[in-house]
């Protein structure tokens, strides 16, 4: 069962699976649930014999209530993560709520947060994209014993117990490091940001320049304001195209402008001009344009641990009466390109690309 489970998994991802296992484990003991539980966490949490195997071994399913706040509701990026919340929620026993905004509105955000703590919910998870917006409702749920765990984006000071997540700025300045070889010195990039400034984006188009600048300033770059619908995005990465027939390369900072930027180097054949183009994670449509060679590549940020890690923490920060703390947990950083491109494209719930979950 666990075999079937593990080969969905890109070599990133199986190496976080195994340890956010391992955590599992710990906890487990910690928890003081015995052999069977241990033994049935072993076996592989994904399958329907691990739900049943710990079910015999007595860990509780509990109706806890989790409300989940986003910054962009209907963004496919998030199509994982909530089926790992889905997952999660099964597993445990639990529900959810997945709410905040459409267009990152930080106030409507806020709101969703104030609404859950009226309503005594027993843990939220929020993607932290403002610096300062989120603390004294962070602050507030915590006062009155709702644990708060940021997920996607973070900041800090913010009292939120952990956060589940990609170090974005390290991820920023990595990928340019992977794309700045590939360009020729003293050519023209763009960099395109659906919302500047807010803190999912923000920090990873700062070190997409911070690596240009560390790296002498072999190109000149411009960004771009992409917009943070579809339609938009692809309609300004294309102007930006038109009116710069001479870049060199394209790079998005989210799940739906990287996928703007692939889809426009399709349509104008960028790739046999020798373009790069490349960005972040793993939407069907994105995995299709590295396989035809029209995007060089793209990078994983394992969204589904972005809902299943949280929704875990939660319950077991409740079912332990506080003993088991949230844990910070980078979901970490791999690249797909053309070379291992073949293993995502297998369709999988972790990416998103089937709703059909492993037995």
């Amino acid at each position: 069962m666990e075999k079937d489970f593990l080969e969905t998994m890109s070599p990133a991802q199986r190496t976080s699976y195994e340890v956010s296992r391992r955590k599992a484990l710990g906890m487990v003991t910690k928890l003081g649930l015995g052999g069977a539980a241990a033994a049935a966490l072993g076996a592989g949490m994904g399958s329907r014999s691990v739900r049943e195997a710990l079910a015999q071994a007595g860990l509780p399913q509990k109706d806890y209530r989790i409300t989940f706040v986003n910054h962009v509701t209907t963004n496919p990026f998030f199509t994982p993560t909530i089926y790992g919340i889905e997952d999660a929620c099964a597993f445990l026993g639990c529900s959810y709520q997945w709410t905040g905004s459409a267009t990152s509105d930080v106030a409507e955000m806020v709101s969703a947060m104030q609404t859950a703590i009226a309503d005594n919910v027993d843990g939220i998870a929020v993607c932290l994209v403002d610096a300062e917006a989120f603390n004294q409702p962070t602050d507030d749920a915590l006062s009155v014993g709702i644990p708060v765990i940021g997920y996607n984006a973070d900041t800090t000071p913010n009292a939120r117990l952990a956060y589940v997540g990609q170090g974005l700025y390290q991820s920023g300045y990595n990928i340019a490091q992977r794309w700045l070889p590939m360009i020729e010195p003293g050519s023209k990039v763009m960099l395109s940001i659906a919302t500047p400034g807010s803190l999912n984006l923000q920090p990873r188009l700062d070190g997409y320049i911070q690596a240009i600048e560390d790296a002498g300033n072999p190109v000149e770059y411009e960004t771009l304001d992409s917009g943070v619908d579809q339609a938009t995005q692809e309609s300004r990465i294309e102007s930006y195209y038109l009116a710069n027939p001479d870049v060199a390369g394209m790079f998005g900072t989210g799940a739906t402008d990287s996928l703007a930027v692939g889809k426009i180097s399709q349509k104008y054949d960028l790739a046999a001009e020798g373009v790069i183009t490349a960005g972040y994670d793993l939407l069907p449509e994105t995995l299709d344009l590295i396989a035809s060679g029209d995007m060089t590549f793209t990078t994983d940020q394992q969204p589904y641990l972005q809902g299943f890690i949280p929704a875990l923490q939660i319950y077991l920060y409740q079912l332990s009466g506080g003993a088991v703390a949230p844990a910070n947990t980078d979901t970490s950083l791999a690249y797909v390109d053309i070379n291992n491109v073949e293993t995502y494209l297998t369709p999988s719930r972790f990416g998103g690309s089937t709703d059909v979950a492993p037995e």
